[in-house]
């Protein structure tokens, strides 16, 4: 293509992804004196942040109005701890350290948070912050937010390149624009850029080569996102850490929410294709860890087992599973279970038999090895103690009342996490690990933050880690604008 087709623009601060980092580092950018480009390869704002719930902080406003005891050394430490001080310390320092401010600077954008639950039973302290209206609302103030303070967006824009000075700095981002049939090249020379592309959740390709995780099968639910983000960083001499780990979950159940909470019941029981019980039960409460037990099971599947009592109860009173996927207790009452159920067993996801050896032959099993694990978990039940697993006996039900049933479920993940090695100031650094001038990352494009489990137990870390390290991404590239001459004119509109 000719140099004549291609058009030159500049501004202060590029932004690199409209998710919920993205979005907070262009707000903070601009909050700080630089002006501000989004650039967002789809048709709206928001990214996989938009599908969140809720996002972690410490010692917020809403947690002291609400008397939370949540000390940021306390939870430091606690992640430290978690990770096996396999993360970077200083990172985790600079993020929860900046935590509970960035609820107070949420809620001056109109945010309203109401009551913190916990993510699973027990849970402490309590950090997950879910604001009225989840993940859209949050999106829909931080997008309300940018235009108020003068960002400018492109939609349908991929960033294809970072352009860089015979030294190797940061100048700008060449990027394509698509209009229907139509595509218009560009160059916006900048003084910064911030990478927040949102990982590679949709790149199997890049899954296969860095996650031990992945396997074909495995149900990704996020949206289509390819890691060009990490891509273009490591072109310009970007190092890389922490990538391959992805916030996996588990057991889930494909297509029907009603069936999941069921299938992740504690009063269920979990077999593999072999038919034998690999897990207590009572870890559904936290998927991001009992996955890791689903994950070393033949084909990386489960089948979550109950009978005709346990159904009734869950039609009669809801399911007992995973608290957090609702706060309306009403809400929990799954009156349409029984039409889901026959739903799905059409579609070969479901099971409903009158005898044990029916599901045995549908699972796959030996029908002699099936009927031996509900006889040994029904003794156990009788027994009042689980000689295995140790499984609290308030969940010990027998299964003896047919018709049986077997929900088929997988392992999934809703991305990655890691790519781009940064440091605390989310200055992303070369593999001598010295910044390279100009170049900031975000939320999950960078690693060094998380370990290759997801700790739920500071529950809402992912988007905690978004909107925290966009905030400092934006506030730290402003600082480097400020400290540069002017680059003349801005552009407004792409």
């Amino acid at each position: 293509r000719k140099a004549s087709n291609v058009e030159n623009l500049e501004t202060d601060v590029v932004v690199i992804g409209a998710g919920g980092a993205g979005l907070s580092a262009a707000l903070a950018a601009t909050e700080n004196g630089s002006h501000a480009v989004v650039l967002e390869e789809r048709r709206v704002a928001g990214g996989n942040s938009k599908m969140a719930l809720g996002l972690f902080a410490a010692e917020s406003p809403v947690q002291k109005r609400q008397k939370i005891h949540a000390s940021r050394d306390e939870l430091f430490k606690m992640a430290m701890d978690f990770a096996n001080w396999k993360i970077d310390p200083r990172i985790f320092r600079a993020y929860v350290n900046k935590s509970g401010d960035t609820i107070r600077w949420l809620e001056s954008k109109g945010l309203r948070f109401g009551d913190i639950h916990p993510l699973f039973p027990n849970q402490y302290p309590l950090t997950w912050h879910c604001p009225e209206g989840a993940g859209p609302a949050l999106i829909e103030a931080l997008v309300a937010s940018c235009a108020d303070q003068g960002v400018s967006f492109s939609y349908q824009t991929t960033a294809k390149k970072l352009l860089t000075d015979k030294n190797g700095n940061i100048t700008g981002v060449q990027a394509v624009k698509r209009k229907g049939n139509q595509k218009k090249e560009f160059r916006i020379a900048a003084s910064s850029v911030i990478i927040a592309s949102g990982g590679f959740g949709s790149n199997k390709r890049m899954l296969k080569k860095y996650s031990h995780d992945y396997a074909d099968g495995m149900i990704y639910r996020g949206i289509p996102i390819k890691g060009e983000g990490i891509r273009m960083a490591t072109e310009v001499g970007a190092a890389i850490d922490g990538i391959g780990t992805i916030q996996k979950s588990g057991p889930f159940f494909r297509g029907s929410l009603p069936l999941w909470r069921a299938a992740i019941d504690p009063h269920s029981i979990w077999v593999n294709k072999r038919g034998e019980r690999f897990i207590d039960e009572v870890a559904g409460y936290n998927p991001f860890e009992s996955v890791n037990a689903l994950l070393r099971q033949p084909d990386r599947i489960c089948f979550s087992l109950f009978d005709a009592e346990f159904k009734q109860r869950v039609i009669d009173e809801g399911t007992t599973s995973y608290p957090s996927m609702s706060f309306d207790r009403e809400d929990v009452k799954l009156k349409d279970f029984e039409k889901d159920l026959l739903v799905h067993a059409q579609k070969g996801n479901v099971k409903i038999a009158s005898t044990w050896d029916e599901i045995a032959q549908w699972i796959g099993a030996d029908p002699d090895v099936l009927q031996a694990t509900i006889d040994e978990y029904n003794g156990y039940c009788k027994h009042r103690y689980d000689e295995i697993f140790d499984k609290d006996r308030m969940y010990l039900t027998p299964l003896r009342s047919p018709p049986y049933i077997a929900l088929k479920c997988y392992s999934a993940f809703l991305g990655t996490i890691g790519g781009i090695k940064i440091n605390q100031h989310m200055e992303v650094l070369n593999g001598d690990d010295i910044p390279i001038p100009s170049l900031y990352a975000a939320g999950v494009d960078t690693g060094g933050w998380e370990p290759d489990t997801y700790c739920a137990r500071l529950a809402g870390s992912t988007l905690g880690f978004a909107i925290n390290s966009g905030r400092i991404a934006g506030e730290n590239a402003a600082m480097r604008v400020s400290k540069k001459p002017a680059n003349g004119k801005q552009t407004n509109s792409i």
